[in-house]
């Protein structure tokens, strides 16, 4: 009954038709297999302890419904009678289109799994926002490639060309690319990590947050962000407090009075830094405190007491709550802080210097 009366209408209406139910239909099927396909690819994928799973299922979730749309717009365009230039022009353009979302889906993927692994082997595989940045500037790379060939453009000349390119480029972006490469030595020498702390020596110092093509991002204290140039923290002298290990020393200078026992200060003293390693938050449980007189100052006898965080962040804290405690048991044990004195010696006048 509807296709006689599709007959009895002009041809092209019959072509649009056609065209639109073609389109809606494949359009309408490929939604429906991709949830049912991506849902058992999800359930599947929560039973394995990959990552890859995971972000492969997300990425054909967002393309297949996509690649469908292609293919159901390819479908309906064969009911039209085209000319040899414009079916030509048309099925290029939906080569490139089709060509594009898979390389801009396979670039997410990759940057995705980069950042998976490298979550996962930290210690040998450099994450920073540069990293994924150039595995999606590969696969995007290699993509236009294939789409320009795909297009008949030879690609020979055309790297050449951006060879020749590529060097007046280079040298109107000497700075551009002076610190995109120190970006690379940066991550690849892993002296500086993604969340390392460290102090540069103009005196910033805060946690490495990320490393990109241009700058390198650090959160200080007061949870402000300073961006570094790649360039000038490649050759500033960095100090990095989570290297070779994250736990820290923390010296810290104290006096007692010259009437102390010093024997019994010292044990008095290294009693209260074990309670604190053991009980406060960030400190090292098993490091036993150290105590070391090292001078006699104007007023009291100068010792150092080391104790040891987990972090730099740890210090404020830790040191916080030894003066507290040190300061109870002090006066508990009878020790006395010293006070600031001075001795002054007032020179008698002699008889001679009187009679005058």
């Amino acid at each position: 009954m509807i296709v006689e009366y599709l007959a009895a209408l002009p041809t092209w209406i019959q072509h649009l038709v056609w065209s639109l139910i073609a389109l809606l239909s494949i359009t309408l099927v490929a939604r429906v297999a991709t949830r049912l396909i991506c849902l058992r690819l999800k359930a599947w994928a929560l039973t394995t302890q990959w990552h890859w799973d995971d972000a492969v299922v997300d990425v054909l979730q967002k393309g297949m419904p996509w690649w469908s749309f292609l293919f159901g717009l390819y479908m309906a365009l064969s009911f039209w009678q085209f000319s040899e230039p414009l079916a030509r022009t048309l099925n290029q353009a939906l080569y490139t289109a089709g060509w594009l979302s898979v390389t801009f889906m396979a670039a997410d993927l990759a940057s995705r799994l980069v950042g998976f692994y490298g979550r996962q082997f930290s210690s040998t595989w450099p994450i920073t926002s540069l990293t994924q940045n150039l595995a999606q500037l590969a696969i995007i790379s290699f993509g236009l490639l294939m789409v320009l060939h795909g297009l008949g453009v030879p690609i020979a000349p055309l790297l050449t060309a951006m060879g020749v390119g590529g060097l007046a480029v280079a040298l109107a972006l000497q700075d551009t690319l002076a610190n995109l490469f120190a970006g690379f030595y940066l991550t690849l020498a892993r002296q500086v990590r993604v969340g390392d702390y460290i102090r540069l020596d103009s005196g910033e110092e805060g946690h490495v947050q990320d490393i990109s093509w241009r700058s390198t991002e650090i959160l200080l204290p007061p949870n402000n962000l300073v961006y570094v140039p790649n360039k000038k923290l490649s050759e500033a002298i960095v100090t990095n407090f989570d290297r070779p290990t994250r736990d820290i020393a923390m010296p810290l200078e104290l006096g007692v009075d010259y009437r102390s026992d010093l024997p019994r200060v010292e044990r008095v003293t290294v009693e209260v830094g074990r309670e604190v390693m053991k009980t406060v938050k960030g400190g090292v449980a098993d490091f036993c405190p150290l105590v070391r007189f090292h001078g006699f100052g104007d007023s009291s006898i100068q010792c150092t007491v080391i104790l040891r965080s987990q972090t730099v962040g740890d210090q404020a804290l830790i040191k916080h709550e030894f003066i507290k405690q040190l300061h109870a048991r002090y006066q508990a044990e009878g020790i006395t802080p010293p006070f600031p004195t001075r001795t002054v010696h007032l020179l008698q006048p002699s008889a001679e210097t009187h009679g005058r």
